[in-house]
C-alpha cells in the first residue's frame, strides 16, 4: 500500500496544461426534471470545492483514499486506508476509534504505529466520545458519522459564508457535527502542533469521507451476516423440527392400522349379530377385548401427538422469534427455571420410546430432583439442546462389559458445580450427558462440536453433523462453555452455565452416573 500511494502522490500534470475541449456547461440548457436535485446537488458541490481550495497535496490525498477504498474489499483493509494515507501523505500519526459491543464502549481499532490490532483496546482520557471535534494536549480528534452532518440552519451554515470564518470556527464550540447520523467512533490526528486550522477543516472533512465509507460497509457486513445467520437458521429448523416432525407421520401410520382394526371387529361383530349362534359370548368377549385394546392404543398414540406436537411448538416458538431476523442471530428468551423438571424430563419423556426400541436404560440421578435450583436460560433453546443429545444417544449408544463385568447398554445424566466458572468467586453448573460405547479421544470428542462433523461411528446412521454444533451456539450464547470426556466405560458430553448469584447452591459434586 506504502509504494501505491507514494506512487499517486508522485503522479503530477505537467506545468503546461493542455486546453480543455470540454463544452463549457450553458445555464440556458434544460435539465431533465428527473435530474433536477441532483444537479443541483453537483453545483452545491463544486461551489464548495472552490471555497476549499484544497491545496494539490491534499487533493491527492483524498483521490488516493477514494481509490484504495474502491480497491481493497474487506472492513480490516479499510481501518489500514484511513490511517495509512495521512501517515504516507502528510507523515501525521493517527488513530482509528470505534463503537464496538452492545454497550456502545468506544475502542481502539487501528492506529498508524501497529496498523490493525488482533484485539481492540478501550480507549484511554482523553479520547471519548465527542459529538464535534475537539483538541487534546498533543491531538485533534474527530467524530465519525454515519452520513453528511445537515447544515441549513445551522452554525455550519454562517461558518461556510466566508472561508477565513470557516476555517477557524468550524471546530470551536460547535455541537451536533453528526446532525441526525449515528456517532460510529472518533479519529485521532497528531501532533497537535504541526496542524494548522485550514488543516483541521480538511480533516474534518476527511474524516466525513472515513464516515460514509465505513457506514455502507457495515450495512454490507451486517447484511452477509444477516444470510449467514438465516442459512444457519434453516438448517437449525430442518434439523430440530422438519426432522423430527417426521415422527407424527409414523403415529398417524398406526393410527390408521387401529381404524383398519376396528372396521375388521365391526365386521365381526355384524356377522356374530347375524348369525345363528348370536348369542355366542366367547366371541362376543374376544371382539370387546380387542375394543379395549384398540381403545388404549388410541389413546397412547393420542397423548403421543400432544406431546409431540407440544415440543415441537415449543421449538418452533423459540427459532422463529422476530428477534432472530431483525438482529441477525438469536435471541435469548431466558427465565428462571429448574433444569430438570423444565428442560430434561419433557425431553426425556418425550424421547423414551426411541431409547427404549434402541434398547438404552435411562440411568436418572438423584441429587437433581432433590436438590435442584433455579438457574437463568432460554427454555425452548436449552430444550433443543437436550433434545438433540437424547437423540445422538438412542443413535449412537453402544453395549460394553463394564467393571463389574455385566453387559451395560445405558445413558445416564446429571450435574455437577464448578467453582471459580466463569470469572473467580462465581459458580457454574456443569451439565454432564453420558453414553456407554466406544471411547473417542478428546480431540476427536471436541472436534465434533464443529458444523457438519460426525463421529468414526456414523457410517449408515441417519444425520448431518449438526447436533452438536447448534448445541456450542446455544451455549455459547447463555456465557457457557461445551465440552467432551471420555471415560473408561463410553463418552460424556457436557456443557457448563453460570448460575446466577442470587440462585448459588450448596457446593457439591455430584456428576452423572458413569
Amino acid at each position: 500500500m506504502s509504494c501505491l500511494l507514494k506512487k499517486m502522490v508522485g503522479m503530477r500534470l505537467s506545468s503546461r496544461k493542455p486546453e480543455s475541449r470540454m463544452p463549457i456547461p450553458s445555464k440556458q440548457r434544460q435539465r431533465p426534471s428527473d435530474l433536477a436535485h441532483i444537479c443541483h446537488r453537483v453545483r452545491e458541490k463544486s461551489e464548495s470545492y472552490d471555497q476549499y481550495n484544497f491545496s494539490s497535496k491534499f487533493n491527492d490525498f483524498l483521490k488516493a483514499f477514494f481509490d484504495l477504498a474502491q480497491e481493497f474489499d474487506s472492513v480490516e483493509d479499510f481501518y489500514r486506508i484511513c490511517v495509512a494515507v495521512p501517515l504516507e501523505i502528510t507523515d501525521l500519526a493517527s488513530a482509528l476509534y470505534l463503537i464496538r459491543g452492545d454497550k456502545e464502549h468506544l475502542q481502539l481499532v487501528c492506529d498508524s504505529e501497529q496498523g490493525v490490532l488482533a484485539e481492540p483496546v478501550p480507549a484511554v482520557d482523553p479520547v471519548r466520545l465527542q459529538e464535534y471535534p475537539y483538541e487534546t494536549r498533543d491531538s485533534y480528534v474527530i467524530p465519525i458519522c454515519s452520513k453528511q452532518p445537515s447544515t441549513t440552519g445551522s452554525r455550519f451554515a454562517e461558518i461556510m459564508r466566508s472561508e477565513g470564518e470557516r476555517r477557524t470556527e468550524l471546530w470551536c464550540g460547535v455541537k451536533g457535527i453528526c446532525g441526525q447520523g449515528r456517532i460510529l467512533g472518533m479519529f485521532e490526528i497528531k501532533p497537535l502542533g504541526q496542524l494548522a486550522d485550514s488543516d483541521k477543516f480538511f480533516f474534518v472533512k476527511y474524516v466525513n469521507r472515513i464516515g460514509f465509507n465505513l457506514d455502507n460497509r457495515l450495512i454490507a457486513r451486517q447484511n452477509i451476516d444477516h444470510l449467514k445467520f438465516i442459512n444457519t437458521l434453516v438448517i437449525d429448523i430442518e434439523h430440530n423440527v422438519i426432522v423430527p416432525n417426521m415422527y407424527f407421520r409414523h403415529l398417524f401410520n398406526q393410527l390408521k392400522k387401529k381404524i383398519i382394526e376396528l372396521d375388521h371387529i365391526e365386521e365381526d361383530i355384524k356377522v356374530l349379530a347375524g348369525g345363528e349362534n348370536n348369542g355366542d359370548g366367547a366371541r362376543c368377549s374376544r371382539c370387546l377385548v380387542r375394543c379395549g385394546g384398540l381403545r388404549r392404543d388410541l389413546l397412547g398414540y393420542h397423548r403421543e401427538l400432544v406431546k409431540h406436537h407440544a415440543n415441537i411448538t415449543l421449538f418452533l416458538e423459540s427459532l422463529f422469534r422476530r428477534e432472530h431476523f431483525e438482529k441477525g442471530h438469536l435471541v435469548l428468551h431466558s427465565r428462571r427455571c429448574f433444569i430438570e423438571k423444565d428442560v430434561i424430563l419433557p425431553q426425556l419423556e418425550h424421547y423414551a420410546s426411541r431409547l427404549r426400541a434402541a434398547n438404552v436404560t435411562v440411568e436418572q440421578p438423584q441429587n437433581m430432583r432433590r436438590e435442584e435450583f433455579q438457574i437463568l436460560v432460554d427454555v425452548g433453546l436449552l430444550a433443543q439442546v437436550y433434545a438433540n443429545l437424547f437423540s445422538n444417544a438412542a443413535k449412537y449408544t453402544g453395549e460394553i462389559i463394564d467393571h463389574r463385568g455385566v453387559a451395560r447398554k445405558a445413558m445416564a445424566y446429571g450435574r455437577e458445580i464448578i467453582e471459580d466458572y466463569p470469572e473467580p468467586g462465581r459458580r457454574g453448573i456443569k451439565l454432564n450427558v453420558f453414553t456407554t460405547g466406544p471411547t473417542l479421544s478428546e480431540e476427536e470428542g471436541l472436534r465434533l462440536f464443529k458444523e457438519g462433523t460426525r463421529g468414526p461411528d456414523s457410517n449408515g446412521i441417519p444425520g448431518t453433523g449438526h447436533g452438536l454444533s447448534f448445541i456450542r451456539h446455544v451455549i455459547e450464547l447463555h456465557g457457557g462453555t461445551v465440552g467432551y470426556e471420555p471415560t473408561p466405560e463410553g463418552n460424556n458430553f457436557f456443557f457448563i452455565l453460570p448460575v446466577p448469584p442470587t440462585e448459588y447452591p450448596s457446593s457439591d459434586q455430584a456428576p452423572a452416573e458413569k
